[in-house]
C-alpha cells in the first residue's frame, strides 16, 4: 500500500468503490462536449468574412463568421460556428441586421442540427423582387444571399456536404451544352452559360437549357428527365 502525505487541510472526501478507479478519465475517455448554449467562449476565435455585393445597394456588406473548436486534439474534434457579425458602410438597415445576427448567432450556440437555418433564410423574397449575381445566380432577397454565404461556410466546415457532379452526368451535360449552343445564333451574355438558358429553379442559376424535350441545367446538372 503507497503512503502518501498531505500537506493540506482536508475539505471533503469520496470514497472509491471496487467498480470505481482513482485515476482521472484519460482524455480519449473523457466526455465528448456538443455544441450547446452554455458552452463558454474563448477569448480567440477562428472565422471566415464574406463579402456581399448586391446591386441594392451602392455599399457591399461583409459578414464574418467565428467558429468554435469542441474537443481539440481528440478523435472527436468538431468545429461548429458559433456568432455571426454583419458590417457596412451602408446604415440604411442598420436594425434589422443587428437583430437577424443576434438570432442566428443565439441558434448557432443553441446546437444541434442548425442547418434548417440556411433554407429558411433562402426562401425569403423580396416583395420588390430580387436580383441576378454575376454568373446568372437569381437572388430573391438579400437575406437569402446571407443564407447561400452561411450555406457555403457550413460546407466548408463539413456540416453540409457539397453535391458532387459525377463524370457521366458532367458528360451529358457538356455534349447538351455543345448541341444547344451549335443551334444557336445569337451571343452569349456575361453569365457563362448559353444566352437562350431558362432560370433552373433548384439551384437559381440560368443555365437551365430544353434539349430533346428535356429542360436540363447546365450548373447543377438538375434535370427533368431524371
Amino acid at each position: 500500500m503507497t503512503m502518501k502525505k498531505i500537506d493540506q487541510d482536508i475539505v471533503g472526501y469520496r470514497v472509491v468503490t471496487d467498480t470505481q478507479s482513482a485515476e482521472p478519465k484519460a482524455p480519449e475517455e473523457a466526455e465528448v462536449i456538443h455544441m450547446h448554449e452554455k458552452v463558454v467562449r474563448p477569448e480567440e476565435l477562428e472565422g471566415s468574412t464574406y463579402k456581399i455585393k448586391t446591386p441594392l445597394s451602392e455599399h457591399a456588406l461583409y459578414v464574418t463568421i467565428n467558429d468554435i473548436v469542441l474537443n481539440p486534439g481528440t478523435d472527436h474534434e468538431l468545429r461548429r460556428p458559433f456568432e455571426v457579425f454583419i458590417n457596412s458602410k451602408s446604415m440604411d438597415h442598420f436594425q434589422w441586421v443587428v437583430a437577424l445576427t443576434r438570432v442566428i448567432s443565439a441558434v448557432f450556440r443553441k446546437g444541434g442540427d442548425i442547418t434548417f437555418l440556411v433554407e429558411e433564410l433562402k426562401a425569403v423574397f423580396d416583395p420588390q423582387g430580387g436580383y441576378f449575381k454575376k454568373g446568372g445566380v437569381f437572388m430573391p432577397s438579400l437575406v437569402a444571399e446571407l443564407g447561400f454565404a452561411i450555406e457555403s461556410h457550413l460546407k466548408k466546415i463539413g456540416m453540409i456536404e457539397s453535391e458532387v457532379i459525377s463524370d457521366h452526368q458532367q458528360k451529358i451535360m457538356d455534349e447538351k451544352r455543345a448541341a444547344f449552343e451549335a443551334q444557336q445564333t445569337g451571343a452569349g451574355d456575361d453569365s457563362g452559360y448559353p444566352s437562350g438558358a431558362q432560370l433552373c429553379k433548384k439551384c437559381l442559376t440560368k443555365a437551365s437549357i430544353l434539349m430533346d424535350g428535356c429542360m436540363t441545367c447546365l450548373s447543377c446538372g438538375d434535370s427533368k428527365c431524371g
